[in-house]
């Protein structure tokens, strides 16, 4: 498999469009026309995440936080470490590809792995994703409308939650008349033509929207179609923020607390009090989320765990809801298993012996000292 292939397989899933504006995801070094020998899965990347790489004949490095983030103002190998780093990776011909918010905001993306690490049912997203969607209606003569809907489709149109290929349909009449210069499919130039169409609608995502048009266009058999698009102020249910479900059942706030840490592997929380001791409603959002504090209370929520929060953000959700910190490593390296268990099946499926190597010397950097 060549590494511009994995690219798509990963961003059909957690699509580049939906992260955050000025996250850097994507390549960050290397060469997309290379075979794939082994596959590294890192939260970062670190010098001995590459040598781990190096001992392991992985030619690629899957890493959530993006290499680089910031714009590089030089490249000095002697005194700074990312420099080194990228010297090291250029000339092992190692590639480093990172997906950071575009995993965080899709389905089975982080947070969703927290709520299914501390076994919550019915998952779904805390705070779904808004106007980042399309309507997109075309008119089509009858006889071409499943090769029209086909392209549409097969461009990416047309996806609602766990439904593909949605659409509506209505049946009406069109009308054209063609300039001298026309050359029309259907009927003559210079006279009013009456043709059986149908109005075609589907949802297309932000993102997807060029390419879908493109394809309509080329499939469609009229020289110049007809179709409109409209902005659209809908909640986007195939992505989002943060995630919440229910516990099967409910647990005091210790237990509750006790879960946390022992599913998450820290041994330490930070917490403030909430309005009730009893905890079965839980909302969780990966790495650093505690601006989501309103939507989780406001969402009946018993617990919100999520991490990197502030002194006075404790304070606002004191009283209002058990708010966790349970630490931005830690509640964002599981998603690695989620796409180990993916990249696994992929390359299973297409017969390729290529291996998918956890890096697990990763460690947080935060070190906690326990009297």
């Amino acid at each position: 498999m060549l590494i511009r292939e994995f690219i798509k397989f990963i961003e059909d899933w957690a699509p580049p469009g939906v992260a955050w504006e000025r996250d850097n995801v994507g390549l960050q070094v290397g060469n997309p026309s290379e075979k794939i020998t082994n596959v590294l899965l890192t939260l970062d990347v670190t010098e001995k995440a590459v040598d781990k790489a190096l001992d392991t004949n992985c030619n690629l490095i899957f890493s959530h936080h993006p290499f680089l983030f910031f714009p590089l103002k030089s490249i000095n190998t002697e005194t700074d470490l990312k420099s080194k780093i990228i010297k090291k990776l250029l000339e092992n011909n190692i590639s480093v590809y990172s997906a950071h918010t575009n995993l965080d905001f899709t389905k089975n993306g982080v947070s969703f792995q927290i709520a299914k690490k501390l076994g919550l049912k019915n998952i779904r997203f805390l705070h779904n994703a808004e106007n980042n969607q399309y309507k997109l209606t075309v008119f089509v003569p009858e006889e071409a409308k499943e090769k029209v809907a086909e392209a549409i489709f097969s461009a990416g149109g047309g996806i609602i939650g766990e439904y593909e290929k949605c659409s509506f349909r209505t049946e009406g009449t069109g009308t054209f008349l063609g300039s001298e210069n026309a050359n029309p499919v259907i009927g003559e130039k210079g006279k009013l033509e009456f043709v059986n169409e149908i109005r075609l609608e589907v949802l297309v995502d932000a993102w997807k929207l060029n390419k879908v048009v493109s394809a309509l266009i080329s499939a469609h058999p009229y020289e110049e179609p007809a179709y409109d698009i409209y902005v659209l102020k809908n909640k986007n249910v195939n992505y989002g923020e943060g995630a919440i479900g229910e516990l099967e059942k409910e647990l005091p706030e210790k237990e509750f607390l006790n879960l946390v840490a022992q599913k998450l592997k820290i041994p330490v929380l930070r917490y403030a009090i909430g309005k009730s001791r009893k905890i079965k409603k839980v909302a969780v959002c990966g790495g650093t989320c505690a601006s989501l504090l309103g939507v989780a209370v406001a969402s009946g929520a018993d617990a919100f765990v999520t991490a990197d929060v502030k002194y006075h953000e404790f304070q606002d959700g004191e009283g209002k809801i058990l708010f966790v910190d349970a630490g931005h490593y830690e509640t964002e390296v599981t998603v690695l298993d989620e796409v180990k268990k993916r990249l696994n099946a992929l390359f299973a499926s297409r017969n390729e012996k290529v291996g998918v190597i956890k890096f697990t010397a990763g460690v947080n950097p935060v070190k906690y000292f326990i009297k």
